[in-house]
């Protein structure tokens, strides 16, 4: 609930703790950023590489590698730990990158929105077809693109300029305004938007 008593819809966001794993350095590697680890694995289920790329950090082995653009990755070190509070305060404007529910095979009815057609005079056994895809012999073919049957879901999609309602830092909890892509439990990547 708001400060001016407005029920407010939000999703709930684990974003922490993140350690940091790696550094890039820009006299060494041509840009600055920082390789974030977050979540947790068992160690004998990643490979020898993985497995001590992540231990250089001192906190076991992580379930995401992630890397961020940043020109304070100088001031950052190897092992120390972030917390949502130290990136995101209540009002900003985040985007979410996540993927979405996979729905399987679907028809243009569920996938596209296609209307579909008439219950009745003379259509037969056609009712949620796509009908028509092409015309005579020019253009000769189908265009790329056309709205079609097929895979629906599953798809990496961000979701732009989510206003964050609230910042639990001790519980590492970022409450934002609205829906994120992908099923309860999946992972996302949240960082500040891009474009307001």
């Amino acid at each position: 609930m708001s400060e001016e008593g407005e029920q407010v819809p939000v999703t709930v966001i684990l974003a922490g703790p993140c350690t940091v794993v790696q550094k890039r350095e820009g006299a060494r590697d041509g840009y600055a950023a920082v390789q974030l680890g977050f979540g947790e694995r068992k160690p004998h289920r990643v490979s020898k590489a993985y497995r001590t790329h992540c231990l250089q950090a001192g906190k076991g082995v992580f379930e995401v590698l992630t890397e961020f653009r940043t020109e304070e990755a100088a001031e950052l070190e190897v092992g120390s730990v972030l917390g949502p509070g130290m990136l995101f305060k209540p009002g900003d404007k985040v985007d979410i990158c996540g993927v979405t529910k996979g729905r399987g095979y679907a028809g243009v009815v569920k996938r596209h929105g296609f209307a579909g057609f008439p219950a009745t005079h003379g259509t037969h056994e056609t009712f949620r077809h796509g009908g028509s895809i092409g015309n005579r012999s020019y253009p000769g073919r189908v265009f790329k693109g056309k709205r079609m049957a097929g895979q629906y879901g599953h798809t990496r999609v961000t979701t732009r300029n989510l206003r964050v309602v609230a910042v639990r830092e001790d519980e590492n909890l970022v409450l934002v305004e609205g829906a994120v892509p992908g099923p309860s439990g999946g992972i996302i990547l949240l960082r500040r938007a891009v474009r307001n």
